[in-house]
């Protein structure tokens, strides 16, 4: 694979002032528009053994993208920029020709029925067909948030979520889960994953920082290895969101006022906020994992944050979205960090521009598409308006406001992207592979990622392991739902509670592991107590994704009941009064947190005998019970600080008086 070069000149300085060199179309002199809105290029004939070079496997790459693009119309290469959600064309697939797309996605939930690895491979087949019956017969791309596992497909394998594989500590474990999940997406035709999220999780109450896989920005970048795993099975990996998402600032005034607001009303708190902080101090800790991606992985896509930056070096009230930042999506990433590949926005990421023509117009308008391409930008999801987009661009370009060289520059990215990936030659996929979704082996490396993303907090007496002939009482809400257990991202975008995949609970994990013990389920402890040797609770939180889940965000109203509780930092009231109840009534007692992030829980851990942050595991919950009874060892780290209060909140490894409940890298050992 082309290695990305990599920047000799000092990281601060890079980001003390704007860059002034102007990008041109990589490879090659700069090209004027011919009649046609094609471009016109100096070389030779381009065409090999009697067919165009571009479709010769045997040419180098770049050569290959130098002759399609002289081919290309105007409105051919400004449809390579574009693309739509599914749901957009699925109706009428004729579309994707029609406009020239260049690239299709689902979302969380846009599903094939039924939701089948060959249904999946079908579909993509079909809008496949679509975008090669166009007079040049350029391939889509079509991406998909596979952000642990290929979770929006039935019976995949949903492996633990960030924050847990952070604290697993094992970059070689999380190269391994991106080849299994780039096994399963490529099985299902699609070669693009939306992953990984290289965020920097620095305020708990953040509904995406369990996305994040720790709030130290040099684990992050261990972890980047996932990069590799993806690549190993032929997908493109997107490395997200670049960047600061993890670290914008709560605002507690819209906090407030959310509580007052109907739900339709109410608004983020702080996921897509705004990142308050100098150039140098966001090189160190936004930045950074960015770089290590960039230097040491085969990187082709990068999608910027919804977040803004607002530099303190200027007067702190300017902030500028990233999907808007020249400075850091061009003259910083593409222009100093030598960035070859192409940058795709996020879902509907540059209607958050503020336009100051048209404040008004919450959707597409002129300016924040010119200011987006001018910005850096190179594909665009616009999910739902596709071809509002394709007509503005073009009457943009047409009238002179964005160059054809952006254009030309954005689209050879783009090109060289779909024949790195070898889409040209192998277009459409094959079922033959569809047995690798949810395969033995991928599930077996994901019971072995959750037993190691186990972190032990407390474990009193030896509480831990658990004998397999014990008499066991099993008790909390999250002890037998798998959905609760996933976390958000599965099946559907936010997620939901109740018996969605296919997998193990903690408590079948539990029966299958200790065949032995006698057990009895209460989910709400209401059962008898009498008799039982120990109890294992397991509580925390419901499913949420992105600002769903900001602790004093809005409410999902059409999720499931049980994910409509206020999201918060501390345990929900039947959680407390759960434990209160059983390890009040059981002699010893093992309190489990299927959580996204820590959950304050100070006032009750004297009534625990051990504690252990069980993050989000996913669909292999049997993984938590080869700790608990010992067949494996817990050997897990906090990849985050855990608060003593939630008035610490934020707290990160390095802050002054730091003195959380159980710190960044705390974890107990039982072998």
């Amino acid at each position: 694979m082309r290695p990305h070069a990599r920047s000799r000149t000092p990281l601060i300085t890079l980001l003390t002032g704007l860059l002034v060199a102007s990008l041109l179309p990589a490879g090659s002199a700069s090209a004027a528009p011919d009649a046609a809105g094609g471009s016109t290029a100096s070389g030779g004939s381009g065409w090999h053994g009697g067919r165009p070079d571009y479709r010769n496997p045997r040419l180098p790459i770049d050569r290959r993208v130098d002759d399609l693009l002289r081919r290309m119309t105007l409105p051919e290469k400004v449809g390579q920029m574009a693309q739509a959600e599914r749901l957009a064309v699925d109706a009428d697939p004729t579309l994707v020709a029609q406009w020239g797309l260049g690239s299709l996605l689902s979302g969380g939930g846009s599903v094939p029925t039924p939701n089948t690895p060959e249904a999946w491979v079908s579909m993509v087949n079909d809008f496949q067909r679509q975008a090669l019956s166009t007079r040049l017969g350029i391939p889509i791309i079509y991406g998909v948030d596979a952000v642990h596992g290929h979770s929006n497909v039935y019976g995949a394998t949903v492996f633990p979520h960030n924050i847990g594989l952070g604290a697993t500590r094992d970059p070689a474990l999380v190269r391994e889960i991106g080849r299994a999940t780039g096994e399963e997406v490529r099985a299902t035709g699609i070669p693009w994953n939306f992953a990984p999220c290289l965020c920097v999780s620095r305020d708990e109450r953040w509904g995406r920082a369990y996305e994040s896989f720790s709030e130290n920005p040099a684990l992050v970048s261990e972890m980047t290895s996932y990069i590799d795993g993806l690549r190993s099975a032929g997908v493109l990996a997107t490395i997200k969101h670049y960047a600061g998402d993890g670290d914008t600032e709560y605002d507690q005034a819209a906090a407030e006022a959310n509580e007052s607001l109907p739900p339709g009303s109410q608004r983020y708190v702080i996921d897509q906020g705004v990142t308050v902080t100098s150039r140098a101090e966001f090189a160190r800790t936004n930045l950074a994992p960015f770089w290590t991606a960039l230097r040491r992985h085969d990187v082709d896509s990068v999608m910027p944050s919804f977040s803004s930056v607002d530099w303190i070096e200027d007067g702190i009230g300017n902030p500028v979205k990233m999907h808007a930042h020249k400075e850091l999506l061009t003259h910083v990433l593409k222009g100093a960090q030598r960035f070859k590949g192409f940058v795709i926005s996020d879902w509907e990421g540059i209607n958050q521009i503020p336009d100051p023509i048209e404040p008004d117009v919450a959707g597409l308008t002129a300016y924040k598409v010119r200011t987006s391409v001018d910005a850096g930008i190179d594909m665009f999801m616009v999910p739902n308006n596709a071809k509002q987009f394709i007509d503005l661009l073009l009457a943009e370009v047409r009238a002179g406001r964005v160059s054809q060289a952006r254009i030309d520059d954005a689209v050879r990215r783009i090109l060289r992207a779909k024949f790195e990936i070898g889409l040209f030659e192998h277009p459409y996929a094959s079922t033959r592979d569809v047995d690798e979704v949810g395969s033995r082996e991928h599930r077996a490396l994901a019971r072995r990622a959750v037993a190691e993303s186990q972190v032990l907090l407390k474990n009193s007496n030896r509480a831990l392991p658990l004998r397999r002939d014990a008499k066991i009482y099993v008790a909390g809400r999250n002890a037998d739902d798998i959905g609760n257990q996933a976390g958000g991202w599965t099946i559907s975008w936010q997620g939901s509670s109740g018996d969605i995949i296919p997998g193990t609970t903690i408590l079948e994990g539990i029966r299958e592991v200790a065949p032995r013990a006698e057990i009895t389920y209460s989910a709400d402890g209401s059962a008898p107590t009498d008799g039982s040797d120990v109890a294992v609770v397991v509580v925390g939180e419901t499913p949420y994704t992105e600002g769903f889940g900001d602790v004093g965000g809005p409410e999902c109203t059409w999720c499931s009941a049980p994910q409509q509780e206020e999201k918060s930092l501390s345990l929900q009231p039947g959680d407390k009064a759960v434990v209160d109840k059983v390890c009040g009534a059981i002699d010893t007692c093992v309190v489990l947190v299927v959580s996204g992030r820590p959950q304050v829980l100070t006032d009750q851990l004297g009534e625990m005998d051990a504690l252990v942050a069980s993050w989000l595991p996913g669909s292999e919950g049997a993984g938590v019970a080869d700790v608990l009874f010992g067949r494996r060892p817990f050997t897990g780290k906090l990849s985050v600080s855990w608060p003593a209060s939630e008035a610490q909140v934020p707290i990160n490894i390095g802050d002054r008086n730091y003195r959380p409940l159980f710190p960044y890298g705390y974890g107990l050992r039982t072998r």
